[in-house]
């Protein structure tokens, strides 16, 4: 199996990034994790995660105490899902953010 991981800047201060990690197997995508993460007050949280932990495509919104919301997102190919994650988070993340910051207070 190969596996990938790297981090990819969202904003261009660098307080904003996805962390994303590939398995594959002879080409295909076999696990993946694209996780949002966002620096406020110094200290790194991270924010959203879609993954493949339990066996099947999801995403975990995450609060600031550690809580997380699980959505089933119904994407069977991993390499379509892994397209819709990263997606959804360069379009979204500042939303995502701003959603967090809120259970911050």
């Amino acid at each position: 199996m190969g596996e990938k991981e790297f981090t990819k800047d969202l904003s261009q201060e660098g307080d904003d990034r996805l962390r994303m990690k590939i398995t594959t197997k002879k080409g295909k995508v076999m696990e993946v994790v694209v996780q949002y993460e966002s620096k406020i007050k110094n200290q790194w949280y991270p924010v959203v995660r879609y993954d493949t932990s339990h066996g099947f495509f999801h995403r975990d919104l995450l609060n600031p105490k550690g809580e997380e919301t699980k959505k089933v997102i119904p994407i069977e190919n991993l390499k379509d899902a892994l397209t819709y994650a990263e997606q959804d988070l360069k379009d979204r993340w500042e939303w995502y953010k701003e959603k967090f910051k809120r259970g911050l207070k």
